[in-house]
């Protein structure tokens, strides 16, 4: 049984390794030309972004229902291998919870033969050479260690994995992604924030959690329809979800902060020379960061207290240049002083939105 666990959950995780997450064709764009309006354009696939899909920047492709990157399978986890993958955070937990068990059952078994307890009134001869044949794997101290290590191992495997599978039943009975589930809490802020009175339906849950289920599991392997084209629920126009990508965009460019940078920033993970704070509060995230040279101009989106994220303004992108986007110490930059009449024109721009 326990081999049987084995091989379902290498197989699951081969297969979302090397099958993929399926990724939108180059240079695709949608049937009907008018539609574009309505995308995003992917300066290094030189395409549209199809509805629900993303582009990586580690797979360096535009990927069909991105859900997210996964280091562990070295691949993106969408739309062609998002059931496998959740197969195997199903299957990972279960058969560390039989190992656990086995791990468990066989130390009790042995240090029962071996520990007396000086509470019990009750002395028996428990001793393995009278009642058991000898073992094939001696149990001593270093298979005493070595059990109680796996034990650790697979007890922390079933708790953090099985957490992961817990979040991908979430979105996947609400026919969602961890990127989109993020965008539809931004689509709420976004609205309370402009008290526009507008209300965001996400368009891709038909309503019924089996439903979606099927969307994702079938008994083929092969997920439902063509990864581009989706099925919208009633009162939803099949591009509501990247029309409110657009707009969030535009109300990014409206909300970002201008600053100049002071100091020069290397670009590593943790700069000891920024400060003991900067050093142990770096983000703990995949997202690169931005070397910056005294004099740079940066548009920052989001911050925390010691860190901060934007855009760095470069000379090509006016050209169609690939835009230089991460994280840098808040240390390093200053607040650009902008005149009355930018000021004005930023205040009127936020109103009109």
């Amino acid at each position: 049984m326990l081999l049987n666990w084995t091989v379902m959950i290498l197989y699951n995780y081969f297969n979302a390794m090397f099958v993929g997450p399926g990724y939108v064709p180059l240079g695709w764009m949608p049937e009907k030309s008018q539609d574009c309006m309505y995308l995003q354009y992917c300066k290094v696939c030189q395409s549209y972004k199809a509805p629900r899909s993303h582009h990586c920047r580690k797979c360096k492709r535009c990927v069909m229902k991105m859900d997210h990157h996964c280091p562990w399978i070295n691949n993106c986890c969408g739309y062609q291998n998002h059931a496998s993958f959740t197969l195997f955070l199903l299957l990972a937990p279960l058969g560390c919870i039989h190992a656990s068990f086995i791990f468990i059952m066989t130390m009790y078994t042995q240090l029962y033969n071996r520990i007396s307890f000086g509470w019990s009134s009750v002395k028996i001869d428990m001793s393995a050479a009278k009642r058991d044949p000898r073992p094939i794997i001696p149990f001593g101290l270093t298979a005493f260690a070595a059990s109680l290590f796996a034990l650790g191992l697979a007890l922390g495997t079933t708790i953090v994995v099985g957490m992961l599978f817990i979040i991908q039943m979430k979105v996947i009975l609400t026919n969602k992604t961890s990127i989109e589930s993020w965008i539809e809490e931004k689509a709420k802020d976004r609205i309370q924030y402009y008290q526009t009175g507008e209300t965001f339906i996400f368009p891709y849950d038909t309503g019924s959690k089996w439903k979606n289920f099927k969307q994702v599991f079938t008994w083929s392997g092969i997920p439902e329809g063509d990864g581009l084209d989706w099925p919208v629920r009633d009162g939803c126009h099949q591009y509501s979800l990247t029309i409110e990508q657009l707009k969030q965009k535009a109300d990014k460019r409206v909300r970002s902060v201008r600053y100049r940078a002071v100091e020069d920033y290397s670009g590593i993970c943790c700069p000891v020379t920024k400060g003991i704070r900067t050093f142990f509060t770096t983000p703990c995230t995949e997202e690169p960061r931005i070397p910056l040279s005294k004099g740079d101009l940066i548009l920052a989106t989001r911050g925390l207290k010691h860190w901060m994220y934007g855009e760095k303004i470069l000379d090509s992108a006016a050209d169609g240049g690939i835009r230089e986007r991460g994280w840098f110490p808040r240390k390093c930059v200053a607040k650009c002083q902008y005149d009355s009449e930018t000021d004005q024109a930023v205040d009127g721009e936020k109103k009109n939105r």
